[in-house]
């Protein structure tokens, strides 16, 4: 067994944020220390959900908060329902028929059972556990974070939804631009990337050559990459045709890198048919690896995320802390991130994302300048100590309102 297990400290990002933001967390934290957090989500893995989860909660608690999170367990069935109300909320059809609604409510029951929530401070995330709120006596506050695009939900699911948001103390979305007309109050928080975790700290160029060998990923022409789960919200059709478009200009390897996330279950039909697609020049790879995902966004050429909606998409941010060239959909939170022109390109269809992908291809220069602008970027907006510190000062005053009912 090894000795000496640790954890990431917020002292550790004094290099990258400053001593005096530092001392200013630590200060909020110590002030919550009493605080028993709980996280509630609907998977382990697959997605910036999970992704920040995993990092935020072990933040937490190396910062004196005792935190925990906590998945919920569900059938296919219910997996297939609650899919389908994350396609509505970012604008789809939905059949919202009362067999759904059994599934739905039933399956959420079943976790509020066997999950003992005696926590001062739930933070329930997305809308798959959401009801959970109608089966407990609350302790203290209780939290809503939304992570999906929410500019034109579906109005019969959000008239089901919405009196059961209006039960919690506060809701979370990524952007303004989510804002919905609720009774509970409405907050913004940017998600953000854990910097020292194995997708983003640094690699030798040994380390990413191994990587890349190790999935015969061929070098010998510039990479071209799309990482995301397997979802038709991510365009991976569109990202192929973009690429033959491009390749007609200038040769490439695009390497379509993602997983089927346990609570997306049309994530296994997407790849399906990407793997149709499958040449010699366009590699797609199933695989929840890490270090493949770090070795890929630091040696691709460019990094595409051509979303056509998008709650905020953090592999965007990751690809440019490390420096990548990026092209994005000119959707919801990507907007965010990227400044067209100057960190990356926004892209709103096939042929100006083929466009933007010669230009990148055939510039060095330009990538390089793109890049060093783009890591930038995420070290001003998009690190996890900004986001503990939005959490910290959130709990703080929702805290002193509950209490002072």
């Amino acid at each position: 067994m090894r000795d000496g297990h640790r954890l990431v400290k917020i002292d550790e990002y004094e290099n990258l944020i400053g001593s005096e933001a530092v001392e200013r967390i630590i200060k909020k934290a110590d002030a919550l220390k009493d605080l028993h957090v709980v996280h509630i989500n609907s998977t382990y893995y697959g997605g910036g959900v999970a992704e920040i989860l995993s990092s935020m909660s072990l933040l937490m608690n190396s910062a004196g908060i005792k935190t925990g999170w906590r998945i919920i367990q569900g059938s296919p069935d219910f997996f297939s329902v609650t899919k389908k109300m994350h396609n509505a909320l970012q604008g789809g059809e939905i059949n919202l028929t009362k067999r759904k609604l059994d599934i739905y409510e039933d399956v959420v029951y079943e976790n509020a059972v066997r999950n003992h929530l005696d926590h001062n401070m739930v933070v329930i995330h997305d809308p798959q556990p959401l009801p959970m709120i109608r089966h407990y006596k609350k302790h203290g506050p209780w939290i809503w974070r939304c992570h999906v695009e929410l500019t034109n939900p579906n109005r019969e699911l959000w008239n089901y939804l919405s009196p059961i948001i209006e039960k919690y103390d506060a809701s979370i979305f990524s952007i303004r631009e989510y804002m919905q007309k609720l009774k509970t109050p409405q907050l913004f928080f940017l998600p953000a990337i854990n910097p020292f975790s194995i997708k983003n700290q640094e690699m030798s160029e040994e380390e990413i050559q191994e990587r890349l060998d190790h999935y015969h990923i061929p070098t010998d022409l510039p990479l071209v990459a799309q990482i995301s789960r397997f979802d038709r919200w991510k365009d991976p059709e569109g990202v192929i045709q973009a690429f033959k478009i491009a390749r007609k200009e200038v040769d490439s390897t695009l390497v379509l890198l993602g997983n089927i996330a346990t609570d997306g279950p049309e994530g296994e039909k997407v790849y399906d048919s990407l793997i149709k697609q499958r040449e010699d020049r366009i590699i797609i790879i199933s695989r929840q690896d890490t270090a493949l995902v770090n070795a890929l966004q630091r040696r691709a050429a460019v990094i595409m995320q051509k979303s056509i909606r998008e709650g905020f998409g953090l592999t965007v941010a990751e690809a440019m802390w490390k420096g990548a060239a990026v092209i994005g959909g000119n959707v919801g939170g990507i907007r965010y991130q990227i400044e067209d022109g100057v960190n990356g390109f926004l892209v709103s269809s096939i042929e100006e994302a083929a466009e933007r992908l010669v230009t990148l291809l055939k510039d060095r220069k330009l990538r390089e300048e793109m890049g060093q602008k783009a890591r930038e970027t995420v070290k001003e907006k998009f690190l996890m100590s900004r986001l503990l510190e939005q959490y910290l000062d959130l709990f703080g005053s929702v805290e002193t309102i509950y209490l002072l009912r």
